[in-house]
Parts: structure tokens; sequence; C-alpha cells
């Protein structure tokens, strides 16, 4: 009995030492999102960036909410990622509400 309560116990200790690091990171683009085209830009586009697990995004917030692997990118190179798209991102101050720009005109439509 011992020995299968030592087995099980190594066997929990290295499923421990696989476990990822999921962190979640929301932001906001330049030029902001304004349709499901624009939406599907950045999610197609994201998708390809390094460690990106999950993308979620709301256009009345705003926002884009990114779930990633913390081992292999960091929320600086996903900010980075935004630029190959046309984009440019920022991360959203936990509470903040992000206006939008009513001047501004979709390209993606």
């Amino acid at each position: 009995m011992k020995k299968y309560i030592l087995l099980f116990a190594l066997m929990l200790a290295s499923v421990a030492g696989f476990a990822k690091d999921i962190k979640t990171v929301v932001v906001t683009t330049t030029p902001q999102m304004h349709c499901a085209n624009c939406e599907n830009k950045i999610k197609g586009n994201l998708r390809f960036e390094k460690g990106v697990k999950k993308i979620d995004t709301s256009i009345p917030d705003q926002t884009i909410t990114i779930q990633y692997d913390a081992d292999k990118t960091t929320p600086v190179k996903l900010l980075q990622g935004f630029t190959k798209f046309g984009y440019s991102a920022r991360v959203v101050e936990k509470g903040e509400k992000v206006k939008k720009n009513e001047k501004e005109v979709c390209d993606n439509m």
C-alpha cells in the first residue's frame, strides 16, 4: 500500500512540474474595434502569437481579453504583436472604462 501511495505522490509532483502558468491581460486598440470584421482581424492574427491560449473581444467595452502562457510570452510581447497587423495596443487598467472614439471610421468593412 505504501508503495502505491509513494507512486501516486510522485505522479502528482511530476504533473505539478508540467503545470502551465496561464495569465490574463486586457487590452484596447487603436484603431478601435467597430464591427465583426475588426474582431475577426484581431483574433485571426493574434492567435498566431506564441503562447496565446484564448482571445475574447468586446466591441461595446472596446477590450480584448487574452489568456496566455506566461512561460512562453509576456504582455509586452503580446502588445508588440498587434503592430504586425496594423494596430497599436495598450493594457487596460483595472476598473478603467475605455471611451469609444466616435470620429474614427472602420477600415475593415
